[in-house]
């Protein structure tokens, strides 16, 4: 019998606990964002949705202590100012650019990101993009 082995079969190191992993969401975020390429578009705020979901590396599960996780309303946040702080033209850029700040966060492993553009077509309630984007 291996050396690590107790007669019991166990292994003598002590246990790890299991590191999970859990899904935070925000979903339809309404912000008003200078976006666009066509003339019309420059110079104004159009309604848009942005929703995120990431796969995040749980550090200490099971903990009711907020410095455990990520947090949705600081990052509701920092998506507001990143919104309200730029111009873009396209929501492909837009959507990107929410990606790579939402991987900041050493624990996020997973960024799906979507941006809608809720006024640009009469017949349609949104149009946009969704990417996805990983750590490393």
């Amino acid at each position: 019998m291996p050396a690590a082995l107790t007669t019991l079969g166990r292994v003598d190191s002590p246990l790890r606990p299991t590191q999970g992993l859990r899904r935070l969401y925000i979903h339809d975020l309404d912000l008003m964002a200078e976006i666009g390429v066509y003339p019309e578009e420059k110079g104004v705020l159009q309604p848009i949705a942005v929703s995120v979901d990431l796969l995040v590396t749980e550090t200490e599960p099971g903990s009711d202590d907020l410095a455990a996780v990520v947090c949705y309303a600081t990052l509701a946040d920092e998506i507001r100012a990143l919104v309200t702080g730029s111009r873009v033209n396209l929501v492909e850029t837009l959507a990107d650019r929410i990606a790579r700040l939402c991987l900041v966060d050493g624990r996020v492993r997973t960024a799906r990101v979507r941006v809608e553009k809720r006024a640009v077509m009469p017949d349609a309630r949104a149009v946009g993009v969704e990417i996805e984007r990983s750590a490393g």
